[in-house]
């Protein structure tokens, strides 16, 4: 899932900007109530409103961020036959998972992984690497493809904008709340706000941001367990397990997707302890027994 780390960094940078704007703008001692402490309710609606509108716009970059930061090769004329091979098999997915035709494209990297991201079902991107098209078979592919399509069907981009805007909503509005309360305690600024409000916010804003992605990447491995089984369904569910085998031995290779690409892809790797909170995926052997219990 390739396109969960892409979207956060960018929700992040966009929140950031945005943060930083109105700051020097001056909006934020809108808020300010008397001199004494914040509308707390009209802090809220602002919040709401412009974390809302940093989820949505990253949900729109989403597909052009990830072409650039992954450098996708995009198909739009197939002139091989592993070209036209995976171009006719993502339109026969698409076809049978109901969307519309996504973009097709290939990444430089060894190691086996793919991603599809986009802001709707019918205006998405699939991308593999080309190390998945060395190592799997045809069939192994073909339900990696299905995964992502599955994906792209479930509308698991959409949702997570949704998410993203109620956790952005509330990482602003705790960090101005914060940021007053430092301001007026700590830097003693009795009226409007202070320096030291500004750049508490900030630093607030940054570390709620990191610890809400657990919230994000929680729903992340709950949706991988429906994008397997939806690849099954698509693929086949042998193939589809057989895939997972083949992306359980290589965890323990180094990843070779860009860092901020990483949570994107179907093999994130193996993550352990507190950092597992912070995995994108659920542990690929779950994953496979998900799929055994299901077909029983």
């Amino acid at each position: 899932m390739l396109r969960i780390g892409l979207f956060l960094a960018t929700n992040l940078a966009v929140i950031l900007l945005a943060s930083i704007t109105l700051q020097i703008i001056g909006i934020d001692s809108y808020f300010d109530q008397s001199g004494s402490g914040l509308n707390l309710t009209s802090l809220l609606i602002f919040c709401g409103v412009f974390g809302v509108s940093g989820a949505i716009i990253s949900l729109f970059l989403s597909k052009t961020i990830a072409k650039w930061s992954a450098r996708v090769h995009i198909i739009d004329t197939p002139t091989n036959q592993t070209e036209r091979w995976l171009v006719s098999t993502v339109t026969d997915l698409s076809t049978k998972a109901g969307i519309g035709m996504p973009e097709v494209g290939i990444f430089p990297a060894q190691q086996s992984n793919a991603f599809a991201t986009g802001w709707n079902r019918n205006n998405a991107l699939v991308a593999v690497s080309e190390g998945l098209l060395h190592r799997m078979s045809e069939d192994e592919i073909r339900a990696v493809l299905a995964h992502e399509i599955s994906h792209v069907s479930n509308g698991d981009m959409v949702t997570l904008a949704l998410i993203q805007g109620v956790i952005n909503t509330f990482v602003m509005f705790f960090a101005r709340i914060i940021g007053s309360a430092v301001d007026r305690a700590v830097f003693k600024q009795e009226h409007g706000h202070g320096m030291g409000f500004y750049i508490v916010t900030f630093v607030a804003e940054i570390v709620f941001g990191i610890l809400a992605s657990v919230i994000v990447m929680w729903f992340s491995r709950y949706r991988e367990f429906h994008a397997d089984a939806g690849g099954a369904n698509l693929a086949g569910r042998n193939a589809m397990i057989n895939a997972l085998r083949r992306l359980q031995q290589e965890q323990e290779a180094p990843n070779q997707l860009p860092d901020s690409m990483v949570a994107f892809g179907i093999n994130q790797g193996l993550r352990t302890g507190m950092m597992a909170l912070f995995a994108s995926h659920p542990p690929l052997e779950k994953r496979i027994q998900a799929l055994q219990e299901r077909s029983g």
